[in-house]
């Protein structure tokens, strides 16, 4: 499989969290009860705080990323991401098989 890379955003209710690194490795979770979306992927640091989901709008998916909505088919309930990129309201990472 080709290297798949997504965008993470809503930093901002990361529960306290906000020091994140490059090489960081993060937990992607399906969303099932999300309200607002139904594809939704919430992401989460290795000691499970919440940090953010996966962008799902062409409004806040960065160019040449996959969407939530691109990604909810083809991960398990729960995959593993690296981070690769950080800009200073949103992070890029690498899918891990």
């Amino acid at each position: 499989m080709e290297e798949v890379y997504l965008t993470i955003n809503n930093l901002d209710e990361c529960a306290g969290y906000t020091r994140f690194r490059i090489g960081e490795e993060l937990i992607l979770r399906k969303d099932h009860d999300n309200p607002y979306d139904d594809e939704a992927i919430t992401v989460y640091t290795i000691k499970n705080y919440k940090c953010g989901y996966v962008a799902n709008s062409v409004h806040s998916v960065a160019r040449g990323t996959y969407s939530a909505g691109r990604l909810y088919d083809i991960i398990k309930e729960e995959t593993m991401c690296t981070v690769k990129f950080i800009t200073e309201d949103l992070l890029i990472a690498r899918l891990e098989e």
